[in-house]
This record gives C-alpha cells, structure tokens and sequence, in this order.
C-alpha cells in the first residue's frame, strides 16, 4: 500500500480560523495532515519571529492521520516549532491558509501567511501559501477547496523548483464563476497609509492605521488583473530579494583590491 504524503498546515489568521479547517480537511482527502497555527490571529506580522518569550504548544485534537496544535507565537515560529517538535522532520508539503482576504501584489510582504510557506521553503520543503479574497469570518471556502486540492496534487506529483514558492489567490466568486488558473507575475502597487490622529478616554494620543490600495499597473500578465477576471492566479514567488539584473548597473560602486 502506498504511503500518504505528510502535510504540514499553518496559517496566519488563528488556529480556529475558517479557512484554516477548510485548508485542513481539503488536505485529508490526500495525505496525513498536522497543523500548527498560531493561537491568535496574526495577520501582517510578515516573517516576524518570536525571540524575547517563550513559546508555547497547545494540543487540541487528533484523529487517524489529523493533528492539530496550537502554538502562542508567529506563523514563522509555528514552521519551525512544529517541524521540530512536531512532525520531527521534514514534511512532504507545506500548504499555508486559506488566508482570509487577499495576498495578491505587495500584500505578499506584510502576509504572516505567505512568510510561513516562505519559511518552509527555505527549509527545502515544496511550500504553498494559499488566499480567498474575502475577509470576513464567515467566509465561504468551499469552491475554494477544488483548487486547493487540484494545485497541492500537482506539488506532490510534480515538485517545485529549488526556492521557489506559490503564491495562490482565489476570487471570492461562486465555483461556476471562476474561469480557471493563471500562472502570473506580481503585480506593481503599494498602500498609502492615512494615520488617523486621536485621543484616547484619558486624553493621550494616538495613531489609528487606514489608508487605501494603490494599483500601478493593469497588464494582463498580473495577478491583481486575473483576480478581477476572475480566475485563480498563481504566483511562483522566492526569498531572494537580489534585484539581479541591476548587479551590473551598480558594478562601478566597487572600489575594493
């Protein structure tokens, strides 16, 4: 009998997020499934680490080939705390979310979600972050779930090239609306910050974050523009920040022996 695959799953949004049990069981219908995910919500905490108090592992259930725990730090710490504790190893696959609300374009910065398959990856594990743009709690993941399942087959069948992570976004669209998958490429935008000034019940003041999404661009090639036409984008994405075809541009900087 052929042995299921080991899947890791994590997620930003907290250990009783929505889409973190619609990720799970999309998962056990492939492979033996063990979660490790924050005990908090912790959206935008990007690949934060926690290294000033210790960290925590709650158990909460297993079943057959499920466990699930919980774990008082980030999703970066839930990686690494729960390949060593936890599984005690590498695992075959490392899928992340579903994320409650998008991770498309610079939002893969700031996205606890995406830094944890990041994370995983730099481990050499084939790692997916996975996103439905919806962020609210009640969240309907289930045609989510058909894609989830067709793109973690092919990462199992296929594997990924070395440091190279998928960055997966789904509109958040009725199943018989979402016309397929994309393979795409970043798109360029930033947020724009407003700190809105206030006083607090004691008169002491201080900053509330609001601020809006600037898109820079609209080419066909990009993830933002396969989310508003409705199809399910997929970003390879890596942890190398080197800005590769500039290295030549700033060559005569040097000054060294």
């Amino acid at each position: 009998m052929k042995k299921r695959p080991l899947i890791f799953v994590t997620n930003d949004d907290g250990v009783e997020a929505a889409g973190l049990q619609a990720l799970s069981d999309a998962m056990r219908q492939i492979g033996d499934v063990k979660v490790v995910a924050p005990l908090h919500p912790m959206s935008g905490i990007g690949h934060a680490v926690t290294s000033r108090e210790p960290l925590r592992l709650k158990f909460f259930e297993k079943q057959d080939s499920y466990e699930k725990y919980g774990c008082s730090g980030t999703p970066v710490d839930c990686v690494k705390i729960g390949e060593q504790y936890v599984i005690k190893g590498k695992p075959d696959l490392l899928v992340s979310g579903i994320n409650h609300g998008s991770n498309a374009a610079v939002n893969i910065i700031y996205s606890g979600t995406m830094a944890a398959a990041l994370e995983s990856t730099i481990g050499g594990v084939p790692s997916i972050g996975f996103s439905l743009l919806d962020n609210s709690h009640d969240a309907d993941f289930s045609a989510s779930q058909e894609y989830v399942v067709e793109i973690a087959k092919k990462v199992l069948q296929e594997g990924l090239p070395e440091d190279v992570t998928l960055n997966v976004n789904i509109p958040a669209v009725p199943k018989n609306e979402i016309r397929g998958i994309k393979i795409c490429r970043q798109a360029r935008s930033r947020w724009v910050e407003d700190y809105e000034q206030r006083m607090d019940p004691g008169k002491k003041e201080y900053f509330w974050l609001n601020g809006n999404f600037e898109l820079r661009e609209n080419a066909k090639d990009t993830d933002d523009w396969a989310l508003k036409n409705n199809y399910v984008s997929i970003v390879p994405v890596h942890f190398d920040f080197t800005a590769h075809k500039f290295l030549n541009h700033f060559k005569n900087w040097e000054n060294h022996d």
